[in-house]
């Protein structure tokens, strides 16, 4: 291994828009993009968030993930904390190129996966022409 991928990635601060009324941290979860001739995968770290304190949601080509990471049910002494308490937040503007109506998600132990499929082409195609 060389000392790049031993490297710790800082967590980064996500860019709230408009003033905010409480005091929490909001942070932008790391991401993996990929792209396939169908479909485009986005993959995001979001350990500690299930289901029920996931939020995706499309509103004028932007998917904004949001995420809140309760603090873990301590039963003994805290020796290291380096996922901190606190939301994820992150926002994509979705491509014209993308099928909004089947975009799909699933969370697996802290990570992310949503998969946005491409419109797909028209085909060519005979017409038939009728008698008459």
């Amino acid at each position: 291994m060389t000392e790049q991928e031993l490297k710790i990635q800082e967590k980064k601060a996500a860019q709230l828009s408009g003033e905010q009324t409480k005091n929490e941290l909001y942070f932008a979860p790391h991401v993996d993009i990929y792209e396939t001739d169908q479909e485009v995968i986005v993959i995001a770290d979001m350990p500690g968030v299930v289901t029920d304190d996931l939020d995706l949601s499309l509103e004028d080509s932007i998917l904004t993930i949001q995420g809140r990471r309760l603090p873990p049910a301590q039963s003994g002494r805290l020796i290291l904390e380096e996922y901190e308490t606190g939301h994820y937040l992150r926002r994509f503007t979705v491509a014209e190129t993308i099928d909004q109506e089947r975009i799909a998600a699933s969370l697996t132990d802290g990570v992310l996966t949503v998969r946005l499929p491409k419109i797909q082409p028209l085909q060519p195609r005979k017409i038939e022409v009728q008698i008459g």
